[in-house]
């Protein structure tokens, strides 16, 4: 009868992990909870930035279709959420722009500076908000192969430590060893590869919405322009 057939081989992925030393199991671990956190981070960016998007476009649409600026500074600054976007730059310029016409001796140079200032200030707020937690699926990225090289690295170490009082180490001793110890760069990369891709992905997406509030505010800062140098009514 052949040795080789009478010792059951079992390579399930569960059996491998059960069956590998604590320090791979505890970075298998830690693998497993980077891998959750990164794929809520990329449900939830993936939301954000759709609805990012989507805001945008329908305040555009309003913005310029015709109608008055007051008005829909005032139809934002009337809805109960907090305004985010394009809107939150158009109502931070509008209301500064509006205070400082309402001041004394202020005129129209100071007046725009004191509008794209404001602004400035809400459209880096926006970016923040956007860029926030992609350093960590940046981070996932770039160390969980490390993470999983190691356990692999401390796997395959114990596996030939198990073989010193053997006198006659066979590929079959060594290779459940080695198979568990492996485990732990498969996870690593399954950890790491959706991170990279996504961080890659929402930064061109951050970008190019970041491109989208500066041609806004070239723009609106344009038809302020026009207000600021136009005579005060009454």
């Amino acid at each position: 009868m052949n040795p080789l057939n009478s010792i059951p081989i079992d390579q399930s992925f569960l059996k491998m992990v059960l069956d590998a030393s604590a320090v791979v199991q505890f970075v298998m671990l830690i693998l497993l909870c980077a891998s959750i956190v990164s794929w809520a981070i990329i449900l939830k960016k993936r939301r954000a930035l759709g609805a990012t998007r989507s805001a945008a476009e329908s305040f555009e649409t309003s913005f310029w279709s015709g109608g008055d600026l007051g008005a829909l500074y005032r139809a934002i600054e009337g809805k109960k959420d907090k305004a985010s976007g394009m809107e939150s730059i158009f109502e931070f310029g509008f209301r500064e722009f509006t205070r400082l016409r309402k001041q004394a001796g202020i005129d129209a140079a100071q007046l725009m500076e004191g509008a794209r200032r404001a602004m400035k200030v809400a459209q880096l707020r926006e970016i923040d908000r956007l860029e926030s937690n992609l350093e960590m699926l940046a981070t996932i990225g770039s160390i969980s192969p490390y993470v999983g090289l190691f356990g692999t690295v401390w796997g395959i170490m114990h596996a030939f430590r198990g073989l010193a009082n053997v006198q006659q180490a066979t590929l079959q001793m060594v290779a459940p060893g080695i198979s568990e110890a492996l485990v732990a760069t498969a996870i690593g990369l399954f950890a790491a590869i959706p991170a990279v891709v996504a961080y890659n992905r929402f930064s061109d997406q951050v970008n190019r919405l970041e491109l989208r509030f500066d041609t806004f505010m070239e723009e609106f800062s344009t038809i302020l322009q026009r207000h600021a140098t136009a005579p005060k009514a009454g």
